[in-house]
């Protein structure tokens, strides 16, 4: 029959919808099972998300506090520096002002030199005024160091010459005359030269005007018997005293042999303080004389004191002597008074002793008259 024949089917359709049946519910239960692990995973998850967002609050606010004091410390830094900047600033801008205040200073002495040396080129383009610019700075360089009586100027020497200075120096060495005039030309063409050759024969110029004016020096205020043996001559110019020593040696040591030694205001400011120094040396000799006068007069007045102290001191002493001798006596009868206070005498024998006590009338005494008669 088909439906017996078709029972196993039904029996195995049925037993496979009963497979899956219980597998449907098995698998349901898994699900469950997994829906409730997993929930109770999400709440884990949830509770550790949770306190990991308080962990990370929290040490978000402590970064932040960090943060905020590291911001504050480099804010107090950086306002420092700014204003220690601002110091230094303000410093370096005062210190700018004052050198630019300076170089202001500056530029306008160098503009006021300028002037005054196209002044001085005027002076010294003048042969009189050159002479009258050198007497000027001879006189305030001598009347700055030396005492009035120890200089003249304008001093007359020899046969009618007349030295532009004269120093009085004692005899040795005598008086020393300074000449103020130079020779500027042959100088002033020698620096404005523009050729070798031009500059050669300048040189040789200048050479030979400095040793005349180095003999004439020589032979006018070098005067035996009037002067003394040397002799200076004042270049008022540092430059042209420098350009000398430095290439002319042979006109210093020609200058040296005439006894008639150049100096520059510098060099001059020395040796007139060197001769204030020999002035004040000769001085102090003259009071040491003096002073040696005068103690010789003292000791002969300590002689005579000392001979008057000694009679004095014999008189004292014999003064001395007859005042001890006094006074023992006063002693003396000092000690026989009391020896006399202290006697136990009647009234009967004092009398007779009191005349006996009395000293004898004189020889020649006579007698006055007694009381009452």
């Amino acid at each position: 029959m088909p439906s017996e024949a078709l029972m196993p089917v039904f029996y195995a359709v049925g037993g496979a919808l009963v497979v899956v049946l219980v597998l449907f519910v098995i698998l349901a239960l898994r699900q469950e099972r997994a829906r409730a692990e997993l929930g109770a995973r999400l709440m884990q998850l949830g509770e550790s998300a949770a306190a990991a967002q308080g962990l990370i609050g929290q040490r978000m606010i402590d970064q932040e506090r960090a943060l905020q004091e590291q911001l504050d410390r480099i804010s107090l830094r950086v306002s420092a520096s700014l204003d220690n900047a601002a110091n230094q600033t303000k410093e370096t801008l005062t210190s700018l002002r004052e050198r630019l205040a300076v170089v202001d200073e500056a530029q306008r002495n160098i503009t006021a030199l300028s002037t005054q040396m196209v002044g001085l080129q005027d002076i010294l383009s003048n042969k009189q005024a050159r002479g009258a610019f050198g007497e000027m700075q001879l006189r305030d360089l001598v009347e700055a160091v030396l005492p009035p009586d120890a200089y003249e100027f304008q001093a007359a020497i020899g046969d009618g010459l007349r030295a532009d200075c004269v120093i009085r120096l004692p005899n040795p060495p005598g008086p020393l005359a300074i000449d103020a005039k130079f020779p500027l030309e042959s100088y002033q063409r020698l620096t404005g030269a523009s050729s070798d050759a031009e500059r050669i024969q300048a040189a040789r110029d200048f050479s030979a005007d400095v040793l005349k004016h180095v003999r004439a020096i020589a032979s006018k205020y070098i005067v035996p018997g009037q002067t003394g043996d040397a002799a200076l001559m004042f270049l008022p110019s540092e430059a042209i005293y420098a350009e000398l020593h430095a290439r002319y040696a042979n006109v210093i040591e020609q200058s040296f042999r005439e006894r008639v030694f150049i100096v520059s205001p510098t060099t001059l400011w020395a040796t007139l303080n060197t001769i204030r120094a020999i002035f004040r040396d000769v001085r102090i000799r003259e009071q040491a004389g003096l002073l040696q006068k005068e103690l010789h007069v003292l000791m002969e007045d300590m002689g005579r004191l000392d001979e008057r102290v000694e009679k004095l001191a014999i008189h004292f002493r014999q003064t001395g002597k007859d005042i001890e001798d006094i006074q023992t006596s006063a002693r003396k009868i000092t000690r026989r008074a009391e020896k006399i206070t202290t006697m136990d005498l009647g009234e009967e024998e004092a009398p007779a002793l009191l005349d006996a006590a009395r000293p004898a009338p004189a020889r020649g005494w006579v007698k006055g008259p007694q009381a009452g008669e």
